[in-house]
């Protein structure tokens, strides 16, 4: 199969899309809120995408998301992404924020210092923090690319550009297990 596809899917949360390509997938979406159109989101992030049939590979990512969005502790590595597009330094990124494991967060700051310093080329240290967490704003693999385990210093949420924002962050960190800053201290 050749082309650019996408699909939606139930999950546990809510419906979500997955496009992909014979390089791997190409994009995710999560449940839209307010009655957002996934499809026609996930077509404007992915020129020339038609709906279609998963082949094995995009069914197999499909199940990955589903079992991680059901609880299931999983670090969806064995999800081939097409990088072709990806710039070197939010390759990095996404290669450090995927290596965190299900239930584990990390601050932006934390993935700055694990950055190949080649990758960052002189960047001041004090913006590397900021520059991960635009990298983790353009993320088009969200739950594959688990960005949610990405949070601000001192115990804090930090942003997150799918829909929901900051809540469905820490609603996926709650699925996974994680323990937040709060709970920690038994706020809530």
């Amino acid at each position: 199969m050749t082309g650019r596809f996408l699909h939606l899917f139930d999950t546990p949360v809510g419906t979500c899309a997955i496009a992909w390509g014979p390089y791997g997938l190409l994009g995710v979406r999560l449940p839209a809120v307010e009655g957002g159109d996934l499809a026609g989101r996930l077509r404007k992030a992915v020129p020339g995408a038609v709906a279609g049939q998963p082949d094995e590979t995009a069914a197999a990512a499909i199940a990955g998301i589903r079992a991680l969005l059901a609880g299931e502790r999983r670090d969806l590595l064995e999800i081939g992404l097409d990088m072709a597009q990806t710039s070197p330094f939010d390759r990095a990124v996404y290669a450090i924020a995927r290596a965190i494991p299900p239930g584990r967060t990390l601050t932006y700051g934390e993935v700055g210092r694990r950055m190949p310093a080649a990758v960052l080329g002189g960047m001041p240290p004090h913006t590397v923090p900021r520059a991960v967490g635009q990298s983790l704003g353009r993320n088009p693999w969200p739950i594959v690319v688990p960005c949610h385990r990405v949070m601000a210093a001192a115990g804090g949420a930090g942003g997150f550009s799918a829909p929901g924002g900051v809540a469905t962050k820490l609603a996926l960190l709650r699925i996974e297990g994680a323990v937040l800053p709060a709970e920690q201290l038994g706020l809530f």
